[in-house]
């Protein structure tokens, strides 16, 4: 799990919404490295930072997602042990702009259903890394594979 939060280009994989990622600062998810990414909304293109305010290696990822004229967010996600799994623990809150201004139970509500389809799309992206772990190591890792299949 912290393999895929930790890599600053896979942003777009997993966090609904957006269509590519970049960094852009330092070493993400490091204190104040940043990712450049982009949110398409039909024909139209608009281009957000997110910038890392705190992080525990493996545990503790806090964000701040700057979304235009719509302000700033803080987003924290908090990977547990779960047994043989982790527990992944999403909270998000307002912190600056218009985003504050229209906050009510009926955006909490939009915010809650857009984290379940992320976690979702979270726990997707990490079982199909660890599927072709899995594939690697059953084919002998670091060795070609004929036929012309993926890595």
């Amino acid at each position: 799990m912290w393999t895929v939060l930790a890599d600053g280009s896979r942003y777009a994989d997993w966090v609904v919404g957006t269509a590519q990622s970049r960094p852009v600062r330092g070493q993400w998810p490091q204190l104040d490295s940043a990712i450049e990414y982009e949110v398409r909304v039909g024909p139209l293109r608009l281009t957000n930072q997110t910038i890392v305010r705190n992080h525990e290696a493996g545990s503790l990822l806090e964000l701040e997602a700057h979304a235009g004229f719509l302000g700033t967010a803080r987003i924290a996600i908090e990977v547990r042990p779960w047994g043989e799994h982790c527990l992944v623990v999403v909270d998000e809150h307002p912190l600056q702009g218009a985003g504050g201004a229209v906050h009510n139970m009926a955006v909490e509500t939009l915010i809650q259903l857009r984290h379940r389809a992320m976690l979702a799309r979270l726990a997707k992206v990490c079982e199909g890394d660890a599927e072709d772990a899995r594939r690697g190591a059953r084919h002998g890792a670091g060795l070609p594979r004929s036929g012309g299949g993926h890595a």
